[in-house]
């Protein structure tokens, strides 16, 4: 009987499927496939029965990392990384690898994506200084460092070999030139590495590398990365700061175009940790040049510079507590160390040109004035780690650099120290990753959707993060299981624009966020607003508008702290407060139409336990009294922007 039931079930269906293609075009019918064009005859719904047929915009956040060193660049090798491109990218595939330190790591789960980023000036010079090169052991100063190295002093020797590059001694055998048959190897076998590690559709190896203007010791450093493949990379050579490269990022920028009008490819460039810029990073007086930043930069920057990278282990670069003190999240993770060689000393007035939500806001200002926003660029994170490894996981951190990977000494001893200021080794960040809503795991995919800024930061963990604005989501678009499906249909995704609202309406928000599966609940999903007031002057506002448990605003509108589970002494907690996930649509509730504005979204998990106090579990030692035990890790979305008409 069941044979019989299933025969008859066979032989109807298979009655109906005739009688359909007999009603479908001759080259349907000869083809055996149904193609979108025969069946919307056929079959003339208004969409089709199943949900995810004909969609065509980002499922699912790719996960990965921007801004990677190996012992290709030549501070990472001297501070003892040992790894190579292609062992980074095995490491962020998934692969068990051993770390310089001679450690077993690997990752909970592999990464999407990964830009090999190390640094253009002297590329590959430390491999063959390790290797005991005869020409570059020839010069004195490369056989100093060499014997520093083989006596045990690397982290010496790293330092010197930085200031001496700063100063400008690098001449002769030890300067690398991107002419020099060394370093155009060492370029080839980093494309080579990427090239083999690429697999479309799994893993993307992005390649790139990092420019390092470090003039004075300021941070102007910005990852360049291509869209292309080897064919189209491999025939230039990255740009370097010195001759005949340049400090200046102007001169970048013409590298840039100079590339795509070559190759007809593709490059994009992300800055990162103005935190350490000495206030040059996001300027209104160009550094240099004294003058007020004009059109032409302003839409160069805006051209080449789409995304910034807003938090990595030199410290989180989204806000400032001295700027924004009503934002009582602002004070996350924060470096106020002056510039990259600690050689000056923090001030406040420096503090307004080097944070992202300060540059986002004077970049309304600066867009009245010149027509165009110099600082309209999305947000991703990365590790800016100098170990070959992508491992800024709390409990699996590997530290900035080989020298700062896990020991029972590293959290506890300087990480760097000068006669201005010192970085303990607590104060390294575990951060971060770049999230990118793209339609596949491809290179095309990945940096199409960069350049879109359809891009997120997190601080590590890999929670999944909607945020849509337009004029017409309603409160129940947020009981929808597939909150993309209506906020790709009826707004725009972080990093779109917003212009000239309708009479009688405001921006409305349609926000979404999914815990990371292996991590912690969410506390709450808070919206930050910038505008420019009629004033001219630029103001924000922080609004929570949605959040876990039965908690209420308090009278200044803030929700009360979700608490906490931590157990620092065990470095464990428990997911018995927070949310798994947090959805709702937020009306702006003070918009005035004829103020320019953005909004971006921050998303913050539960407290948990910080990489210090994994390691103060694991090696059984005790922490300073003023390092950091617990955090709310975060991710900080793309700004929306609105524009008025006209």
């Amino acid at each position: 009987m069941r044979t019989l039931g299933l025969l008859y079930f066979v032989s109807v269906a298979a009655l109906g499927a005739a009688s359909v293609i007999g009603a479908l075009p001759a080259a349907a019918q000869d083809s055996g496939t149904l193609d979108k064009e025969a069946a919307e005859k056929v079959f003339p719904a208004k969409k089709p029965y199943s949900p995810a047929a004909g969609r065509n915009f980002p499922t699912r956040p790719l996960f990965g990392d921007t801004h990677l060193h190996t012992s290709f660049s030549m501070d990472a090798g001297a501070f003892g990384a040992r790894l190579s491109p292609r062992d980074a990218y095995r490491f962020g595939r998934g692969e068990e690898v051993t770390a310089s330190s001679g450690q077993l790591t690997k990752l909970s789960r592999p990464l999407d994506f990964l830009v090999v980023a190390d640094h253009s000036d002297n590329m590959g010079f430390f491999p063959d200084l390790l290797a005991g090169k005869p020409g570059l052991l020839a010069d004195p100063l490369g056989r100093k460092w060499y014997d520093m190295i083989q006596s045990g002093k690397g982290a010496e020797a790293a330092i010197d070999i930085i200031v001496s590059f700063g100063a400008g001694k690098f001449k002769g055998p030890i300067l690398y030139s991107p002419d020099s048959a060394p370093y155009r190897s060492a370029w080839q076998e980093t494309i080579d590495a990427a090239e083999e590690a690429n697999e479309p559709g799994r893993f993307t190896a992005i390649i790139g590398y990092e420019w390092t203007s470090n003039t004075g010791g300021n941070n102007l450093h910005r990852n360049v990365l291509f869209r292309d493949n080897g064919d189209r990379a491999g025939q230039v050579v990255p740009y370097t700061v010195l001759p005949p490269g340049s400090d200046n990022p102007r001169d970048l920028w013409k590298w840039m175009s100079a590339y795509e009008e070559k190759t007809g490819g593709d490059v994009l460039a992300i800055a990162h940790n103005g935190n350490l810029s000495n206030g040059i990073m996001f300027p209104i007086v160009e550094p240099g040049v004294n003058k007020p930043i004009d059109r032409e930069y302003a839409e160069t920057r805006a051209r080449w510079e789409r995304l910034y990278e807003a938090t990595q282990i030199k410290g989180d670069g989204e806000a400032h507590p001295f700027l924004s003190p009503n934002d009582e999240f602002a004070n996350f993770e924060t470096w106020d160390k002056g510039n990259l060689d600690l050689t000056v000393v923090k001030t406040p007035d420096m503090l307004e040109f080097e944070y992202a939500r300060s540059a986002l806001k004077n970049g309304l200002k600066l867009e009245k004035e010149l027509g165009i926003n110099p600082y309209k660029f999305g947000m991703i994170g990365s590790t800016d780690a100098h170990t070959g490894l992508a491992a800024v996981e709390e409990d699996n951190f590997f530290g900035k650099t080989s020298s700062s990977e896990p020991s029972a000494e590293r959290a506890t001893h300087p990480f760097v120290k000068t006669e201005k200021a010192t970085i303990m080794g607590w104060e390294q960040t575990s951060s971060g990753y770049a999230a990118v809503w793209a339609t596949e795991n491809t290179r095309h995919a990945i940096f199409d959707a960069m350049e879109r800024r359809e891009t997120y930061a997190t601080t590590g963990p890999r929670m999944a993060v909607r945020f849509f604005a337009g004029f017409d989501f309603v409160a129940a678009d947020a009981n929808s299981r597939s909150p993309a499906v209506v906020g790709y249909s009826k707004g725009v995704p972080m990093g779109g624009d917003l212009t000239a609202a309708p009479e009688g309406k405001a921006p409305t928000f349609l926000v979404a966020a999914l815990k990371d599966p292996i991590g912690a609940n969410l506390d709450r999903y808070q919206i930050v607003k910038g505008w420019l007031d009629a004033a001219g002057e630029v103001q924000e506002k922080v609004y929570d508008v949605a959040w876990s448990g039965d908690r209420k605003p308090g009278a200044n509108g803030k929700v009360p702290s979700v608490g906490s589970t931590v157990d620092v002494a065990n470095a464990t907690w428990t997911n018995t407060i927070g949310a798994p996930e947090l959805v709702a649509v937020w009306v702006d509730p003070e918009f005035d139409p004829t103020q320019r504005a953005f909004y971006y979204g921050r998303v913050l998990e539960i407290p948990t336990p910080r990489w210090t106090a994994y390691d103060a579990k694991y090696f059984g030692v005790k922490m300073p009294p003023e390092a950091t035990m617990e955090m709310q890790e975060r991710a900080y979305t793309s700004p929306i922007w609105y524009s008025p008409a006209g």
